[in-house]
């Protein structure tokens, strides 16, 4: 298996003229790190900031719900109160875990990828990451050892038309 690049070296592979600035900001975020529909007014502010809440979508009044009109960035919310809850349970490093949960907010399986929560030789992996394309954009999200606390973006699609570089885990479940 190839070893996976971290979601701040795709600005190689991004298109466009904000892919580098989206990178670097990514950069900044991960230093430590290693390996829908149109619609709605994108949210403001840095897409690298993520709300507080670490309840599950749904769980109060003011936890953020998927915005199925909207774009990427008006669901980053949700994509990161998911992120933030499955971080915050036993199943912490579980990519599977991500993505049922990310399915039950209401995102689209058929648009996610997710990478493997183990190496070639067994050990747990340092870091997993997950995404959901969304149009154009990609909803992604980084957690493991070597990360710390969640990360989740929003970036480009890649060229190929995925959100990760590398092999990924099928989603066959």
């Amino acid at each position: 298996m190839p070893r996976l690049l971290p979601p701040f070296s795709h600005s190689s592979a991004r298109r466009g003229g904000s892919s580098a600035l989206a990178a670097a900001m990514l950069a900044a975020v991960l230093v430590a790190c290693t390996p829908g529909n149109p619609g709605g007014a994108p949210s403001s502010g840095d897409p690298t900031q993520t709300p507080s809440n670490t309840g599950t979508p749904g769980a109060t009044a003011t936890s953020p719900t998927l915005v199925p009109d909207g774009t990427a960035a008006d669901n980053l919310p949700v994509f990161t109160a998911v992120t933030k809850a499955v971080w915050n349970s036993a199943d912490r490093v579980a990519g599977r875990a991500y993505v049922d949960a990310l399915v039950a907010a209401g995102f689209d399986k058929s648009a996610m990828q997710v990478t493997e929560d183990t190496t070639t030789v067994g050990n747990p992996a340092e870091s997993i990451q997950f995404s959901v394309r969304w149009n154009e954009e990609c909803l992604i999200g980084q957690v493991g050892p070597a990360t710390g606390e969640p990360v989740t973006v929003v970036m480009p699609v890649l060229a190929e038309g995925t959100c990760l570089i590398g092999q990924t885990r099928p989603i066959d479940w």
